[in-house]
């Protein structure tokens, strides 16, 4: 840092003290590169100042009182009659302190920019990891749970499960034809409430009754119930609800291992509530194909005009075999006597 053009070679008297227990003496102050050099009335050099470490002790007072940064032991004063030299010191201190890194300033932009971190962590990456965390660690005995929890609460609302002694069996072998042999009871069939189908943490399908009593064959209902499985194995049915039931939910359920009241009431209302999610065209087919059934009464049961669904219907993944009856006869008119009217 070279001194100010205007203030070069410039000379002031002072008084100059070494140590407290030492004279004051009469001194010629000489402003040079940055530096103020103290020589005596005979020109001997007595100190050597770096401005950039020289500090007044009296700020805006006179006389002017200067000393070391960190001695404030050897001081150096002007007078009133050195009102050129204090303000060139002033100045060149000034520009010099501009100069240096305020680590004050830097640690406010060290500090504010981890607590920013920290926040869009918690708003972006912590609702997501702890969701994705829960769905992970919770096993099935506890999703079960929670879709029974969720049934229940459905079912008032809904009316009681339709469930008669002769229709239990068919609806058994409706779930093991459609959905395999390890879920014999997943169907639920209720007299309302839910629109068509719905999904439950657990692996539980909701059929309205009609999908059971409306149609002819029993190839439609179960392409509504593999539909619905399709779905839920789209999306897990747990990261379903804790994503529309919040964060808090997922740090319950992680924590104690149980949900609300208000989350389960919450949720199971809009289960009935929302359209079926919709699928692609090919996850459909795949899905029929593998279970061996046929998506042309389907697609007809959707849209009976087969317009929205001609994609199903010719690409028909049975058309020209004979698959696997879905129900025999005799089982499908005692299925469809389910709700018992």
């Amino acid at each position: 840092m070279t001194a100010l053009k205007e203030f070069q070679r410039l000379e002031a008297e002072g008084v100059w003290r070494a140590t407290p227990a030492d004279q004051r003496k009469d001194v010629i102050v000489s402003l040079g590169d940055a530096s103020l050099t103290i020589l005596d009335l005979r020109e001997n050099v007595l100190a050597h100042w770096s401005i950039a470490a020289v500090a007044r002790a009296n700020k805006g007072q006179r006389p002017a009182i200067y000393h070391p940064d960190g001695d404030p032991g050897e001081t150096l004063e002007f007078g009133d009659d050195s009102t050129q030299m204090i303000e060139a010191i002033e100045r060149i201190r000034a520009a010099i302190d501009k100069s240096r890194a305020k680590p004050g300033k830097l640690r406010f932009w060290i500090t504010g920019l981890i607590a920013a971190t920290v926040v869009a962590g918690m708003v972006f990456w912590l609702p997501d990891a702890l969701l994705r965390h829960t769905v992970q660690v919770v096993p099935t005995v506890k999703r079960v749970e929670i879709g029974e929890a969720l049934l229940s609460r459905i079912t008032r609302i809904s009316g009681k499960a339709c469930m008669t002694r002769d229709a239990r069996e068919p609806l058994r072998r409706l779930a093991s034809r459609v959905l395999g042999p390890a879920q014999r009871g997943a169907l639920v069939v209720l007299p309302g409430g839910v629109a068509e189908t719905a999904h439950l943490p657990g692996g539980r399908i909701l059929l309205n009754r009609s999908l059971i009593e409306d149609p002819e064959e029993p190839d439609v209902t179960a392409g509504y119930i593999l539909t619905e499985r399709l779905r839920a194995l789209t999306q897990d049915p747990l990261e379903e609800m804790l994503i529309q039931t919040g964060l808090w939910s997922s740090l319950q359920l992680l924590t104690t291992g149980q949900l609300s009241d208000d989350d389960l009431q919450r949720y199971s209302e809009y289960l009935l509530g929302r359209a079926p999610a919709p699928l692609s065209t090919d996850v459909i087919i795949a899905g029929f194909e593998t279970a061996e059934l046929r998506t042309t009464p389907y697609a007809y049961a959707v849209d009976i005009t087969g317009e929205s669904t001609l994609q199903l219907i010719e690409a028909d993944p049975m058309a020209g075999k004979s698959p696997r009856p879905v129900l025999s006869d005799a089982d499908w008119l005692r299925l469809q006597g389910i709700c018992g009217e």
